[in-house]
């Protein structure tokens, strides 16, 4: 269960606009690299947990495509959602994930997150990485790169074939149904959630 809503929380980065530079395999793997060094980073900063959780925000609002990730999240209520909601949703799921999995970074004390592979897949690049945690057999993570936003994102991640995206969905999808379809105040409890 750890492996699932620890490095889930991690999922979510990056895309180019039109005349950019193309994604390329290396700039896949740096973007992981990256990603990988600042979480490695925290882990090993002795901050508090309430700093830890600041920073992995941070880190997810800079390495993954977030507006992609909390569109897909929300799901067919999005169509029904305004403007102002999907903003106001977006912006309480990006608090929401990095309160939900930024807590279990001081389980994470002691192991780290190393790249392995990189392949291309249609328009995107696939990001494996391995994930040594103290006491646990070692893992695998993979990220989904893109740049279609305009820069090099991650939009997706599997930890041991679970999709963040569809866990997220169905999360919120069962929020948003035990708050009677009302998206005002799913927003609400998500503020409340993780």
């Amino acid at each position: 269960m750890f492996r699932r809503t620890f490095i889930a929380g991690l999922g979510a980065v990056s895309v180019l606009p039109s005349g950019a530079l193309a994604l390329t395999e290396g700039s896949a793997k740096t973007l992981i690299d990256q990603l990988v060094g600042d979480i490695n980073k925290v882990i090993s900063s002795g901050k508090s947990e309430s700093g830890m959780i600041r920073d992995f925000e941070k880190i997810f609002a800079r390495y993954s495509d977030t507006s992609y990730i909390s569109a897909y999240a929300m799901g067919a209520d999005g169509r029904r959602a305004s403007t102002a909601q999907k903003r106001a949703f977006s912006d309480a799921f990006q608090s929401y994930i990095a309160r939900k999995y930024g807590k279990r970074f001081r389980e994470f004390i002691g192991g780290r997150l190393e790249v392995t592979s990189v392949r291309k897949v249609k328009k995107w690049f696939e990001v494996d990485t391995v994930a040594y945690l103290k006491g646990q057999s070692p893992f695998k993570v993979t990220f989904h790169v893109s740049n279609r936003s305009g820069k090099d994102l991650f939009f997706n991640m599997f930890v041991e074939g679970i999709n963040l995206l569809l866990t997220e969905r169905t999360e919120v999808g069962a929020l948003i149904d035990s708050n009677g379809g009302d998206i005002d105040r799913m927003i609400a409890a998500l503020k409340q959630s993780g």
